[in-house]
């Protein structure tokens, strides 16, 4: 049985190593704080690996699990991230700001939402996750996802028309 799940471990691992490594890059400040959140989630994958659900939603639970595991981090070192976002705010939604002012406006504007807004929209943009993945990775309904979604995306929106920066950004529910 220890075989079998070392196997069924690795394989998860194989499959999913790259998507928890970048989800945890764009989320952390430096390098060695995004592999510290990777091997912590691997870690608990290992502990819990009769846990693991099959196929796609295994990848799905790591996010969640990933997802704990940075927001633990969150509350043991609180940085910055300003520099992160200013340079990958551009690419939330295909806009090429018309200047230099309009991206900082763009990164400010996505600064000064909540952070639960913030991780919505970038499960959306960075992680390619429609709403119903969405919905297992933070552990409530489809519907639930979808709504938050509405509304970060809905403010988001109106934060940067505030901001003077016309972007279209979709509303409706993925």
């Amino acid at each position: 049985m220890d075989d079998d799940r070392k196997t069924r471990f690795e394989a998860v691992y194989a499959q999913t190593y790259e998507q928890i490594l970048g989800y945890a890059v764009r989320r952390c400040d430096a390098p060695e704080d995004a592999a510290d959140v990777v091997a912590e989630t691997f870690a608990i994958a290992w502990r819990r690996v009769d846990a693991l659900p099959p196929g796609e939603q295994a990848r799905l639970w790591l996010y969640g699990v990933a997802r704990n595991v940075l927001a633990n981090h969150r509350r043991g070192a609180a940085r910055t991230r300003s520099a992160v976002l200013e340079a990958d705010v551009a690419d939330l939604y295909s806009h090429t700001p018309d200047s230099v002012l309009e991206l900082s406006a763009i990164a400010v504007a996505f600064r000064r939402l909540p952070e639960a807004d913030r991780e919505l929209l970038s499960l959306v943009a960075w992680e390619g996750l429609d709403a119903g993945q969405i919905a297992r990775v933070l552990g409530c309904s489809r519907n639930a996802a979808r709504i938050r979604l509405y509304r970060a995306r809905r403010r988001f929106s109106k934060a940067l028309a505030g901001a003077g920066v016309t972007v279209h950004i979709p509303v409706e529910s993925t």
